[in-house]
């Protein structure tokens, strides 16, 4: 609806924290909840009923529970979900040795040789995609070292900015290397709020913001990911993992469940078909994240609206895209939605400083799904030690948006080369996620 410059007026006199956009303040449509403390994303969506409340309930239990042998391992990277999504928040970057687990992982890929599935990736004999860094008994799959280095980039003004970049090392217990020919991809855990709203956007509107070619010219060519349905055996459009890997809820806490936790399940059980976590669990689980309020958006003052503004003038609403409408979903409460995930799910080139130099189905290296930005301005409230990016480099979303390259050089570099009042504007606004 357009305001009159007379409404628009009476509204500016309401003082500087009245947002002009307030549609946007509701992130989550209908499963919004207005609380932006340290419990801001640990809410059940306020919608549901008394019975998908109690299996909400029951979902969280699994998540939550501390697990041990014999259900853990005897391989794993941490002991429970929650060790790595803290309040349901990020995971940190951080690789420790010791019973406590580690809150970050590392994916591998041989870069030749037969896929598991189509179109997939190779695994490493031994080892399969994921090194498991703990073990129940014994010695681990290997041991893993993380180290920072730092550099400096300058602002426009002349300002530095330090940002630092992390490196791996990766020892068989033997303290022989990993074998040649390993390609490997450093990660921290996702936040988890908003995630069931995700899979009910329909494929039909991921697939209509497609651009591989860039036939509009603008720079940004974003693409699906087009993934292996391990439910299915068929190719389906992938929307969940760091490289939109991972084509619904239910496949991503059983992957989760098996690769970090080493708990068998329904999609991936024992060879004689025994599992570790029972199927209720499985699937209370994946409603317990599907039914997981989004935090409402903060006030806006003078600043933050100006940053609002600028998020679209330096084009990170390209691939941020602001307002999405979910379609049919099996939980009603989740089908129909005006949401506001600043996402578009789609694959983006972000360029050689942030390459993995590893495939993930289509997605290459340089590629990586456009992260959701909703919650954002919560991450560091809720977790006070949370970092950004992939791997955790960035320490503040300053140091995130100086690492975009690629397809978002543009957007980095009318950022960094902005006045220092238009840059803690964008900041501010960013801020209010």
């Amino acid at each position: 609806m357009r305001l009159s410059p007379i409404t628009l007026l009476a509204l500016a006199a309401c003082g500087d924290n009245f947002d002009l956009q307030p549609d946007e303040r509701r992130q989550g449509g209908e499963l919004t909840v207005d609380d932006r403390t340290r419990e801001a994303f640990e809410h059940p969506a306020p919608t549901l009923d008394s019975e998908q409340l109690y299996t909400h309930n029951l979902g969280r239990g699994p998540f939550n529970f501390e697990w041990r042998p014999p259900q853990l391992g005897p391989l794993f990277n941490h002991s429970g979900c929650l060790a790595c999504h803290g309040r349901n928040g990020r995971g940190l970057s951080s690789l420790e040795r010791g019973v406590f687990g580690s809150q970050a992982l590392v994916r591998v890929s041989l870069t030749d040789g037969t896929p598991d599935v189509p179109g997939g990736n190779v695994s490493v004999p031994g080892y399969g995609q994921q090194l498991q860094d703990h073990a129940t008994v014994g010695t681990p799959e290997v041991y893993l070292t993380l180290e920072w280095r730092e550099n400096v980039v300058y602002y426009g003004d002349g300002t530095p900015q330090p940002l630092r970049a992390p490196f791996i090392t990766m020892m068989q217990p033997d303290g022989a290397p990993l074998p040649t020919g390993v390609a490997s991809s450093y990660r921290q855990g996702l936040p988890l709020v908003g995630l069931g709203l995700l899979e009910a956007i329909p494929d039909d509107t991921i697939l209509a913001l497609e651009d591989p070619t860039d036939a509009d010219g603008d720079g940004i060519s974003g693409r699906a990911n087009i993934v292996w349905d391990d439910v299915t055996h068929q190719p389906r459009l992938g929307r969940f993992g760091h490289k939109a890997n991972v084509v619904d809820l239910l496949q991503q806490v059983a992957g989760a469940f098996v690769n970090d936790i080493g708990l068998t399940n329904l999609i991936f059980p024992e060879p004689d078909g025994m599992r570790d976590v029972n199927d209720d669990q499985l699937v209370q689980t994946a409603f317990f994240l599907s039914t997981l309020g989004v935090p409402t958006a903060g006030p806006r003052d003078e600043a933050a609206r100006r940053g609002r503004g600028l998020f679209d003038d330096f084009a990170c609403s390209t691939c941020h895209v602001p307002t999405l409408v979910t379609g049919d979903h099996e939980i009603p409460q989740l089908a129909q939605q005006t949401i506001h995930p600043y996402t578009d799910l789609l694959l983006h080139d972000v360029g050689d400083l942030l390459t993995d130099a590893r495939s993930d189905f289509a997605a290459t290296g340089v590629e990586w799904r456009t992260p959701p930005l909703w919650g954002i301005g919560l991450a560091q409230v809720v977790q006070p030690e949370a970092t950004f990016l992939h791997d955790g480099r960035a320490r503040t979303l300053a140091e995130a948006i100086l690492w975009h390259g690629g397809e978002a050089e543009a957007a980095r570099e009318a950022f960094r080369l902005a006045t220092p009042d238009d840059r803690d504007a964008l900041l501010a606004f960013l801020q209010t996620l």
